[in-house]
């Protein structure tokens, strides 16, 4: 009878169980596929076009790694987009972290007037990029822009530039804007992992007379490796497909001398008027495995061994 009752009662929970897979299914469904048909399938789509020649016409042609030997052997813009986006993706790492801690180490210190500080480092990361672009623009105007006006304030009148209109500083100016945008969400993160750190690791630090030059190599930087090494991937990600500031910005000119990975594949999917599909699906799918492999590469890299023990 117990036995039979047993029975009776674990069939019971497996049908219970199996009622609460199907609900969660039902709930789950839109999103699933929402998310499928916006996310899975184009991806999956730029795979498939990136080993063929889409055409007008719905005319396709199966061209193996064709695109792929075209991009790397024979498309110098390519190059110059990839040099761009590598050197604008390392300056702007190093900068969006090594900034962000300090930063945060002058809020954690409490500076004078570090609440106001802190509002006014923010306030940037809650702005668009669009608006982020526009007023970077008119920042750098030649003519009646903030920056050449406050040179020649200064007396420093020789060093105007056309800042967003030479090949040698358009790059740099871009770079400028996206730090004063996001400097202040490194910012906040590291002020939270500060406030986190051990009361007691600081105050004994404190007591034995170290510097905070030293505090900061010694104690508080092996303490944030954890913070330090998801940023960096963070930034690194991030960087690796800048699009909307340079676009808004500049374009990708002068010259190509702002010129990414992302607005190269954007110009030839869509602008260029080339009628092919499966060239640009190409570029971004190469730069989706040099990303990955990056990524994976550096998470390796900073991976935390030894657990710290306090």
């Amino acid at each position: 009878m117990f036995g039979s009752a047993g029975r009776d009662a674990a069939k019971v929970e497996i049908d219970a169980r199996r009622g609460g897979l199907g609900v969660l299914l039902a709930f789950l469904a839109p999103a699933l596929i929402i998310y499928a048909g916006f996310t899975i399938y184009p991806v999956l789509r730029t795979f498939y076009n990136a080993f063929h020649a889409i055409k007008p016409q719905g005319v396709v042609e199966f061209v193996g790694f064709g695109n792929f030997t075209a991009l790397l052997l024979a498309d110098p813009v390519f190059w110059k987009a990839v040099t761009n986006t590598a050197l604008f993706t390392l300056v702007a790492t190093i900068v969006d972290v090594a900034g962000g801690l300090l930063l945060a180490l002058c809020l954690f210190a409490r500076a004078p007037l570090a609440p106001l500080l802190r509002v006014i480092w923010f306030t940037p990361v809650l702005m668009s990029y669009v608006v982020v672009g526009i007023l970077w623009v008119w920042i750098f105007d030649y003519d009646w822009g903030l920056a050449n006006a406050s040179l020649r304030w200064l007396g420093l009148g020789a060093l105007e530039q056309s800042w967003l209109g030479q090949p040698s500083t358009a790059l740099w100016s871009v770079l400028f804007a996206h730090e004063w945008k996001w400097l202040g969400f490194n910012m906040i993160v590291f002020l939270a992992a500060l406030h986190a750190l051990p009361a007691e690791v600081l105050g004994a630090a404190e007591l034995d007379n170290c510097g905070w030059l030293a505090k900061l190599i010694y104690i508080i930087a092996p303490m944030l490796r954890t913070t330090i090494g998801n940023l960096i991937v963070l930034s690194f990600i991030g960087k690796m497909m800048v699009f909307d500031l340079i676009w808004v910005m500049t374009g990708g000119g002068p010259l190509w001398s702002t010129e990414t990975v992302s607005t190269y594949v954007y110009k030839r999917a869509f602008e260029w008027n080339t009628f092919d599909l499966g060239y640009p699906s190409a570029i971004a799918v190469l730069w989706f495995v040099i990303i990955l492999a990056f990524v994976a590469i550096v998470t390796r890299a900073l991976r935390q061994r030894d657990r710290l023990e306090f």
